[in-house]
């Protein structure tokens, strides 16, 4: 009965399976230990963690409102994760959950009901569309199925059956931890003789309600001598600072400087995260504002909207969705009081394992934190600049991939070809090659910042695009031998001058006394063994780094391949394409290369792990943080390599590894297979 009500699509044996990967993937640990409840007092009103909201449940990936959205976030997200339903009220009063008064963006209402469009005025706008007050809740019912509203998330869930809940399921069946319910459109119900207020004071005295926000302060007054705010608190919801409020005419902007005249009928107020860290046009932070003081001196408990993982962030957050949170929830000056996201596993890592969390946290051996020419998600690549940012991020190996100027000399740049890495105008067809310029000309180059995400519209620290000098290996390694915090450097040796770079490479190190340094390691990598073997027992100091192709994954002779790279290479590098194949950005199955090449007591360091969510798969869930977990615990890697040594550094901090069974559920890595098998694909 409950299956057929919440999981139409998935009462068929293989959609059952699909829930028990999907409970194994989410863990039933909703006990966070000891270690995660940091002892400082937080700044919120009442001392306690911030809320996690689940908007629509874990609406970043299936549907929003969906029965599964809901359970997703429930088991993956902090133990007293409250779930947020949009209600929106049918023909016959009841309440649903749907993101909008307009059915179509995210239910397939349109194909089912061609002829059920309707205009209205929405706070005085002429709006067409599928308006959930035309329809009763029996002709919505297991008929109409939820969508994938946001045209940017995967599609292939919408074709599951997921049917438009009411708020009592959602209470009664799915019982979230905390109930949020969010009356958007009041005055419209009301002008369509539909009364919101009967509805929320009638489903309180059967659920519990423990949050109703509304961005109507008439509809919060009118409801407040309902409700004991130690049972349901109400909260109101400000829009756009020069949005217009129905019921006082007052632009929100205005209604903010008077947060004790909302005291009177709220218990707290949810604001977009704009009001409290503003940006600016060019996607940069400004100035935290006085918002969360100042609501927390009325007595007034502030929530931020808008968090989301998969649009781009304020460039100061370096594409890193954990950042963001932290900088709401662990402020020197601040915290909120919750968050409002699609994506309820991202906030409830901020808060649980990474807030107050100081740079000196222990942090566990494995895995190796390598650079990608330097911190060039920040900085142009093999820069000093990037250099210096990623060992203040904690990279514990930078590198240099090594090409020769025309007169000999090397130098730390990503390819041979200066047009991929520095400003050259007008920029020639076939490029400006390294062993075509001196030394002295190409230091007379701009450096110009990498976008591999360029098509997508993401784009990197444009402010420090062209910041930076490029360096001699001897500067590099003088830089290295200074830093503290580095265990090793990784010498990247990949071009057609592979032997000759070689040479100047082992001069180089010699002249720095790194064929004898006793505190860093030398790591020389090569897709070539030629290369490789010019090191070959050069010192012993040097870890030998092979750089594979697919052929040691899928080649007829792959067992043998690994024996013969054992004969000139200590370790290998491999792309992450290698460990977990992909199909359509799904994840379909994990190999058994990493096992295979650690058996011959070889060493794997998988690259690229980027920021950006459009460098993941959907089971990584837009998250940074999620994707290097799974390879750290399902994989086993021993090291990443990285552009962002920052996140990576970070999740070696987290306090919520090292706690075996007792490791909560926004912790547990993704199972491999578990969507690509439940996504449509044939």
């Amino acid at each position: 009965m409950v299956c057929k009500q919440a999981f139409p699509a998935t009462c068929n044996p293989r959609g059952r399976a699909f829930f028990l990967l999907l409970l194994q993937y989410c863990s039933a640990v909703l006990t966070l230990v000891s270690a995660q409840e940091p002892s400082a007092r937080w700044p919120t009103l009442s001392g306690k963690p911030p809320l996690v909201i689940a908007r629509g449940g874990f609406s970043g990936l299936f549907p929003d409102s969906s029965s599964i959205a809901y359970d997703l976030a429930r088991a993956i997200s902090l133990p007293n994760v409250h779930l947020w339903c949009d209600v929106q009220l049918t023909k016959d009063g009841a309440g649903i959950c749907a993101p909008s008064v307009k059915l179509e963006n995210a239910t397939d209402i349109a194909t089912i009901y061609k002829n059920g469009s309707r205009v209205y005025q929405v706070n005085k706008v002429p709006t067409r569309g599928w308006f959930s007050l035309d329809f009763t809740y029996k002709e919505l019912a297991n008929i109409v199925s939820l969508n994938q509203g946001v045209y940017s998330r995967t599609n292939r869930f919408d074709s599951h059956g997921y049917a438009i809940i009411t708020v009592d399921h959602l209470a009664k069946t799915i019982k979230p931890p905390g109930l949020w319910l969010n009356i958007q459109y009041d005055e419209f119900f009301t002008q369509h003789n539909l009364s919101m207020t009967r509805f929320v004071l009638s489903v309180s005295r059967r659920v519990k309600v423990d949050y109703i926000s509304s961005p109507e302060v008439a509809f919060l007054t009118r409801i407040a001598s309902g409700f004991q705010p130690t049972t349901t608190k109400l909260v109101f919801r400000f829009l756009g600072r020069d949005e217009i409020e129905p019921s006082t005419s007052q632009t929100y902007g205005s209604l903010l400087k008077n947060l004790t005249f909302v005291k009177t009928f709220a218990s707290g107020i949810l604001v977009p995260k704009d009001y409290i860290w503003p940006v600016d046009a060019t996607l940069y932070l400004q100035p935290h504002t006085s918002v969360v003081v100042d609501a927390h001196k009325a007595g007034l408990e502030v929530f931020a909207s808008d968090f989301v993982n998969d649009v781009p962030l304020s460039y100061n957050y370096s594409h890193d969705p954990i950042s963001e949170y932290l900088s709401f929830v662990n402020n020197a000056d601040f915290s909120v009081d919750g968050v409002l996201s699609d994506f309820p596993i991202t906030p409830s890592e901020a808060i649980a394992c990474f807030a107050h969390l100081g740079r000196k946290a222990s942090s566990q051996a494995k895995p190796l934190i390598i650079s990608k020419y330097g911190a060039s998600g920040d900085y142009p690549g093999c820069t000093d600049l990037a250099y210096e940012k990623a060992i203040a991020d904690g990279a514990e190996v930078i590198d240099c991939p090594v090409q020769l100027a025309k007169d000999g000399t090397p130098f730390c740049l990503s390819s041979e070809n200066l047009t991929e890495s520095a400003v050259v105008d007008p920029k020639p067809v076939d490029g400006v090659f390294s062993f075509n310029l001196a030394w002295n000309q190409i230091q007379t180059l701009i450096p110009a910042i990498a976008n591999p995400s360029a098509k997508y519209k993401m784009f990197r620290n444009p402010k420090s695009q062209n910041a930076g000098k490029f360096v001699t290996l001897s500067d590099f390694l003088a830089l290295s031998k200074n830093a503290k915090s580095l265990t090793g450097v990784l010498i990247n040796i990949e071009n057609t001058q592979g032997v000759s770079v070689a040479d100047a490479v082992n001069e180089a190190l010699i002249k720095a006394g790194f064929d004898k340094q006793a505190s860093l390691k030398v790591m020389i990598q090569s897709s070539n063994s030629s290369v490789l073997m010019k090191f070959k027992g050069k010192s012993n100091k040097y870890e030998l780094v092979y750089k594979a192709d697919g052929n040691i994954v899928d080649g007829p002779n792959a067992d043998s391949t690994i024996k013969n790279i054992k004969t000139f290479a200590d370790s290998v590098v491999v792309s992450k394409d290698f460990i977990f194949p992909e199909l359509q950005a799904f994840i379909t199955n994990i190999t058994d290369i990493v096992p295979k090449l650690q058996a011959e007591k070889l060493p794997v360091y998988v690259e690229t792990f980027s920021n950006e969510f459009v460098t993941q798969s959907w089971d990584f869930l837009s998250d940074a943080t999620v994707e290097i977990n799974a390879f750290v615990q399902v994989a086993n890697v021993d090291g990443i390599i990285t552009d962002f040594p920052n996140t990576a550094a970070r999740y070696k901090r987290n306090r919520c590894l090292g706690v075996g069974k007792k490791s909560p559920p926004y912790m547990e890595p993704v199972k491999p297979g578990s969507l690509y098998e439940f996504s449509g694909h044939p």
